[in-house]
């Protein structure tokens, strides 16, 4: 069966753009205009991936994000006009796994939309392993519960971060990009604003780091990217 796409967004030209190159692409569209009728839609029809306007009528995007996300694990990727940041934090704060700023090309959309669709599969057809916990200092990185847990208590992290934390701990000490972070963890090969990096990192280490000043886990090579400590200090 083809995936099935929520497109949210009070533009129609906007949402007749996306759904006719989605459906060109062989995925079949669901569409929504106002929050609440978003909220009702993702409730109900449970689509396999959401296109999320910020600006909405009747309830924003933001409040959509955090419903939906309460019910779904589902890739959402957050549209938005604007290009303050704290919009980007926001909304990957709430669960969204990336934004599309506004413009956007079409090529890209439909870039994204593939990469998140393909992860999904691959997460889903996982085999399930017992013994698929990552442990380093005293974090528990266990890939079967999609949970980190430190000193035994469970840190909340959103399925992006969680994978940004897993790719980087089995590269321990290994430098990586942010393109190359994209690519891998993200799975855009041409597509992406480096930006979405930064943000998701910052804001996984507010969750994993007990302190904020002295980074034991995720660290930065100035002018190279982000690496995991080998031997992080309990």
């Amino acid at each position: 069966m083809s995936a099935r796409i929520l497109i949210v967004d009070d533009e129609h030209n906007i949402v007749d753009i996306l759904k006719a190159n989605l459906e060109r692409e062989g995925y079949a569209t669901l569409v929504a205009y106002d929050g609440e009728q978003a909220v009702e839609i993702g409730l109900n029809q449970k689509p396999d991936l959401v296109l999320l306007d910020c600006m909405l009528p009747k309830m924003d995007g933001f409040d959509v994000c955090r419903k939906l996300r309460q019910h779904t694990t589902a890739p959402i990727l957050m549209l938005t006009a604007k290009s303050e940041e704290i919009d980007k934090v926001l909304g990957l704060e709430l669960g969204a796994d990336d934004y599309i700023t506004k413009p956007f090309s079409v090529r890209e959309v439909l870039a994204r939309v593939k990469a998140h669709l393909r992860r999904t599969t691959i997460q889903e057809n996982a085999p399930s392993d017992p013994g698929r916990i990552l442990v380093m200092g005293d974090l528990e990185i266990d890939s079967d519960r999609y949970e980190v847990r430190r000193g035994g208590t469970t840190v909340e992290l959103t399925l992006r971060e969680f994978e940004l934390v897993r790719f980087l701990a089995r590269h321990s000490g290994q430098v990586f990009s942010r393109e190359a972070l994209l690519e891998k963890v993200w799975g855009y090969e041409y597509f992406g604003d480096v930006r979405t990096v930064d943000v998701t990192v910052r804001r996984t280490r507010e969750k994993l780091e007990p302190d904020q000043q002295n980074y034991r886990y995720i660290l930065t090579r100035r002018g190279v990217g982000y690496f995991f400590e080998k031997h992080p200090q309990p």
